[in-house]
């Protein structure tokens, strides 16, 4: 737990990095917190750990103490006497470390099962933040949207006043109308897709889908990544379960060398015996008793030999399994440092673009003053401004995505 605590930890450390939370929003961790405490996957996991732990106890026994009876049904006649019935008692116990061969067979997968647990709190983390950074980029472009409808209703409005005065026509009033109703309706779609990122990140809380979630009002691309320790993924849980599932395959090993050894048995017979009739020694129905000693060797080891073959066979292939997963983590890292490093361009480009678009959108204004303004110059700028508004968001958005993405690879 202390792991995982740690794990935690280093997700709000970078997170308080990314965001500025007002007082009436929820805050990144509390809300992490709460999708570790409930999430469904994560306490499938840790039940599948417990009961992975308490196979120990299973393991720890030896094999069943084996009794008989038997009476005879035609008693034969010994010089003591008549052999009336017979109990019996066997002991069988496997060679010395079998069972803590078995123990430490069983605690291996269990802490192979324990990198699940790891792995599921590190993938919930990231999911729970790249949901909440979906949220916040739905509310910023429906926000950009109700900023540039008021702008087109002013348009709008400048557009009325000239075609009273004979400076414009209806066509552009119409068209700035046409406009609005786009933007309107786009607004319409995000709301209804804002609802469905909400559920997806209630669900990942467990709890009831129509929870509001709160998020920041702004974010901005801080003006220096966090350092990014690319040594670090080599530990990374997805790998070391596969160093963990290769011990089990050497525990398993050493066990199947102590099934493949002797076992020994012990035991005991009893048996009853009559007295001869109108006989007097001092033998007479004197019972039996006899204590046993049994050896079961395995003569026909074919079984252990193939059962070894395998064992090799399996670590060649987590070796395997391991390097390609590896390779693959690598791929992941390196394409999210690049794409976060291309979202930091394209916000600076889209900040450089929404700069000149706004002294255009000046520009216009100025023209409106000397009565030469063209409202297709101004449907055309704001078509600008709003893609490029919209691209800044996605910029900020695919950073902390990305972000998120790093921050699963390589924290510790």
């Amino acid at each position: 737990m202390k792991q995982i605590k740690s794990h935690i930890k280093t997700v709000f450390i970078l997170c308080s990095l990314f965001l500025s939370l007002f007082a009436n929003a929820q805050q990144l961790e509390t809300l992490i917190n709460e999708a570790v405490a409930n999430n469904p996957e994560i306490q499938k996991f840790e039940l599948q750990y417990k009961r992975a732990s308490e196979k120990v106890n299973e393991v720890n026994t030896i094999p069943n103490t084996e009794f008989g009876v038997g009476y005879f049904a035609s008693e034969p006649e010994t010089r003591t006497g008549a052999q009336r019935f017979k109990v019996s008692a066997k002991q069988m116990l496997p060679w010395f470390g079998t069972i803590s061969s078995r123990e430490n067979y069983v605690s291996s997968l269990a802490d192979a099962k324990y990198e699940d647990i790891v792995i599921a709190k590190r993938k919930l983390m990231t999911s729970v933040s790249q949901s909440y950074y979906n949220l916040y980029a739905n509310k910023a472009k429906q926000e950009v949207l109700t900023e540039n409808i008021k702008l087109l209703e002013t348009y709008e409005t400048l557009a009325l006043t000239s075609v009273e005065v004979g400076k414009a026509s209806a066509v552009d009033v119409l068209r700035l109308q046409m406009r609005q109703n786009e933007m309107q309706q786009l607004q319409e779609v995000l709301q209804q897709q804002f609802l469905a990122e909400q559920t997806n990140f209630n669900n990942l809380l467990n709890r009831d889908n129509d929870v509001t979630v709160n998020v920041v009002d702004s974010l901005l691309i801080p003006s220096e990544d966090f350092e990014i320790t690319t040594e670090n993924l080599a530990l990374h849980p997805e790998l070391l379960k596969y160093d963990k599932l290769y011990q089990s395959i050497e525990q398993s090993e050493l066990l199947n060398r102590k099934e493949s050894s002797p076992m020994i048995g012990f035991g005991l017979d009893y048996i009853n015996v009559s007295e001869r009739p109108n006989m007097d020694f001092s033998d007479n129905g004197k019972d039996i008793v006899m204590p046993m000693v049994s050896v079961s060797i395995p003569i026909f080891n074919k079984k252990y030999k193939s059962q070894t073959k395998q064992n090799e066979l399996q670590q060649q292939e987590i070796t395997a399994q391991k390097q390609e997963r590896l390779n693959a983590l690598e791929t992941l890292l390196d394409k999210a440092i690049n794409e976060r490093i291309s979202a930091r361009i394209s916000y600076a480009t889209q900040t450089k673009n929404l700069k000149q678009a706004k002294d255009a959108e000046d520009i216009l204004i100025k023209s409106y003053e000397t009565g030469t303004i063209d409202f297709n110059d101004v449907l055309d700028i704001q078509e600008l401004q709003l893609k490029f508004q919209m691209n800044q968001i996605e910029s900020v958005k695919t950073y902390y995505v990305q972000s998120t993405i790093i921050n699963y690879l390589t924290q510790q």
